[in-house]
């Protein structure tokens, strides 16, 4: 985490280099109970077992201001690592295409984000495993991918120049079957999760 922590730093002192094609966000989360209906409706909830996630996720710009409109477009590649209770820790990877909404006022920035990917992990994570067992439902490494994020500007709200296109954020990433698309499965997993992202 401090070397992610420095590479944000020095990316962000080499201001005069920033064309913002790229982007890299690291961020925490922690598991929730509810279902991805509860948390967008404001019920974030948090899980019976000590369930974490670390992730890493790039990304390239694919296009700006989408029909002129304030909408940008990244494809995106990401790992996670998974924290579990009492399941073997493991590593996801995820492929995804995002849009995002930027909305500007008083000089400032904020972003609605929302992704559509997939994503694999080399076994099911521990609260999936869980809710498939409480429900009789099936499981799958390889199911639907959702990201949903709300964030700000972090330089251009203090005034920092440098800092501009550095943002701070929350997160719901989400795996899923879509109501069994994917392998019949039913179920999938939400975490809550708070990240720093730079574009550069």
């Amino acid at each position: 985490m401090k070397f992610i922590l420095f590479f944000f730093i020095l990316i962000t002192l080499n201001a005069n280099e920033i064309k913002n094609h790229y982007s890299l966000r690291a961020a925490y989360g922690v598991a929730s109970e509810n279902d991805l209906g509860e948390i967008l409706s404001g019920s974030f909830g948090t899980h019976s077992r000590d369930l974490s996630v670390y992730s890493l996720d790039g990304g390239y710009l694919l296009k700006k201001e989408v029909f002129d409109w304030p909408i940008d477009i990244y494809v995106k590649g990401g790992i996670s690592y998974f924290d579990e209770d009492e399941f073997d820790n493991m590593i996801e990877a995820t492929f995804y295409v995002k849009a995002y909404l930027n909305l500007d006022f008083w000089g400032n920035r904020a972003r609605l984000g929302v992704a559509e990917g997939v994503s694999y992990a080399p076994h099911v994570p521990e609260s999936e495993a869980i809710e498939s067992t409480a429900e009789n439902d099936e499981s799958s490494k390889f199911l639907n991918y959702l990201d949903i994020s709300l964030d700000f500007d972090f330089g251009r709200l203090i005034g920092f120049t440098p800092m501009y296109e550095t943002y701070i954020g929350y997160a719901l990433k989400h795996r899923s079957g879509v109501f069994g698309l994917y392998n019949g499965v039913h179920g999938g997993s939400n975490y809550n999760m708070c990240y720093l992202e730079k574009n550069f």
